[in-house]
């Protein structure tokens, strides 16, 4: 198998609904597709949907670090801190409850390394990119349909401690497969196929079985386990966040 044809097997070139996981996943998909969705439940794509709703800006960076500061600073935003270091003076984080007051017209630097850094990845592959998440997944499948026939969702995972590998996440996978079962029926990949079946197993469920996810576990024991609640709720929203010059806003349309 030629390296042209093993690229369109990971494509999964044929299907007209795609689905892989993580950085690479996204760039296997970005050269067959004609839209992007990336999915970080807890929390990126969650934090950027309910910041965006309320009319800010979210521009996602890969690292939290001094570039973050200065990035922030060359563009006349405000940098988001770690959950732990929020404060008056740097009120903004990934906890999408510390956005739940954001004023319009906020223009926020967002760092992960997941949800934000594959956005910020995705960018440069050249293909139109949304943020999705349980809360708006109907109307983000809507936004994807409206914008390209083959459509591919990428769900962002965690990355293990010790190593910095892909940890696929449960949150993710069944965000992604909120997506994809509203999405018209036919076409999907066997991946695709899988990650919708584990949204309907567990669309009866979905607050407790966040909450007890391994990721849901860890937010929970350290005192946010509001923001699980709130990436729990399925369509609860119809924001669309859509990437665009270097930041997500809400689409208007």
């Amino acid at each position: 198998m030629t390296s042209a044809e093993l690229s369109r097997v990971f494509a999964q070139d044929g299907f007209s609904v795609r689905f892989d996981w993580g950085p690479t996943g996204a760039q296997a998909l970005a050269t067959g597709v004609d839209v992007l969705v990336i999915v970080d439940v807890l929390s990126f794509t969650t934090a950027v949907e309910v910041a965006v709703a309320r009319g800010a800006r979210v521009y996602p960076y890969r690292l939290r670090d001094d570039s973050a500061a200065s990035f922030a600073q060359s563009i006349g935003a405000t940098l988001a801190v770690a959950r732990q270091r929020v404060s008056v003076q740097a009120p903004y984080s990934l906890s999408p409850v510390s956005l739940a007051t954001i004023p319009a017209g906020t223009k926020l630097v967002l760092p992960s390394p997941n949800g934000s850094a594959i956005s910020v990845l995705a960018a440069q592959l050249g293909r139109p990119i949304l943020a999705g998440c349980l809360r708006n997944a109907a109307a983000v499948a809507a936004a994807a349909c409206a914008r390209g026939q083959v459509i591919g969702v990428v769900a962002s995972g965690e990355r293990w401690r010790n190593d910095g590998g892909l940890r696929p996440a449960y949150e993710d996978l069944v965000g992604a497969g909120a997506i994809i079962d509203a999405l018209p029926v036919g076409g999907w990949s066997p991946e695709a196929q899988a990650a919708a079946a584990t949204f309907r197993a567990a669309r009866e469920h979905l607050a407790d079985w966040l909450m007890n996810c391994a990721s849901g576990r860890e937010l929970a024991a350290v005192g946010y386990a509001g923001d699980v609640e709130i990436a729990s709720a399925l369509n609860a929203t119809k924001t669309v966040p859509v990437f665009s010059s270097g930041a997500y806003a809400a689409s208007a349309t």
